[in-house]
């Protein structure tokens, strides 16, 4: 029996596989060797003419949308602990959102920040650029819980040293305990009922969000994921003819010592 070895090398791979399956009993695969291979730009440096026009339409279709500018930032937002310009936007972009299923906006609006994933520049937005933001395709879940368990989340925000928040405020120590947390500048009442819109994400208790499964009722509407409800918010924010905008307004204050 005739014996080879193969190593596995860009664009031979398919090949090899073709290769194989057509092969006769004569040949038996003894070894197989493999290295990792840096997809960047020099694969560029002398591009496949017919794959380039073989793509070309449907590049150009992708092109005109992710583009396409959709609103103007007023100034450039970042996200990051324990308040931030962009984390505060997308966190009262949720809690608005809640209005469709409850009539009116949350008691409370929840993003985390590992769920932002780049810098909203300022300038104009592109769909590219929420995309950029938004990769993952969470949606809107709105939970309705009493407000121990609401306490219990804050302790959890707390010991995150601040994630996004919206209609809260949140007072926390250094190394991450809460002293004093409030909804809409009021205290929190154990047996009072608070509705909270976050992302399905966090609502399954995923980040050290244990307290929102504890939600006595939870509403996830079809088809309402986060990049789209931002989407619509800056669309409609546009078509007023306002631009993006954020601000600090100490919805999550460390407490100097």
């Amino acid at each position: 029996m005739k014996r080879i070895t193969l190593k596995f090398i860009p664009g031979v791979l398919l090949a090899v596989i073709f290769l194989l399956s057509s092969c006769t009993s004569a040949y038996k695969v003894t070894k197989s060797e493999g290295t990792m291979v840096a997809i960047d730009s020099t694969w560029d440096v002398n591009p496949d003419a017919e794959a380039v026009a073989l793509l070309a339409p449907y590049k150009a279709k992708v092109d005109s949308i992710m583009y396409r500018v959709v609103g103007t930032a007023e100034m450039s937002m970042d996200k990051g602990a324990p308040e931030s310009l962009l984390s505060n936007l997308v966190a009262d972009v949720l809690r608005n959102a809640a209005a469709q299923v409850l009539g009116e906006p949350a008691d409370m609006g929840l993003i985390n920040m590992g769920g932002l994933r780049n810098v909203l520049t300022e300038g104009p937005i592109t769909t590219e650029n929420i995309y950029e933001i938004l990769p993952f395709e969470n949606s809107l879940c709105i939970l309705t819980m009493k407000g121990a368990y609401l306490k219990e989340l804050f302790n959890n925000i707390a010991v995150r040293h601040g994630e996004g928040v919206s209609g809260v405020q949140l007072l926390i120590t250094k190394d991450g305990k809460l002293l004093q947390g409030t909804v809409g500048g009021r205290p929190i009442e154990d047996n009072q009922l608070y509705t909270v819109a976050t992302i399905d994400y966090l609502a399954d208790g995923n980040d050290g969000m244990t307290a929102l499964p504890q939600a006595e009722k939870r509403e996830c509407p079809d088809g309402a994921t986060l990049r789209g409800l931002f989407m619509d918010y800056v669309e409609r924010q546009t078509a007023t003819g306002k631009k993006i905008t954020s601000r600090l307004e100490g919805r999550v204050t460390v407490k100097d010592e």
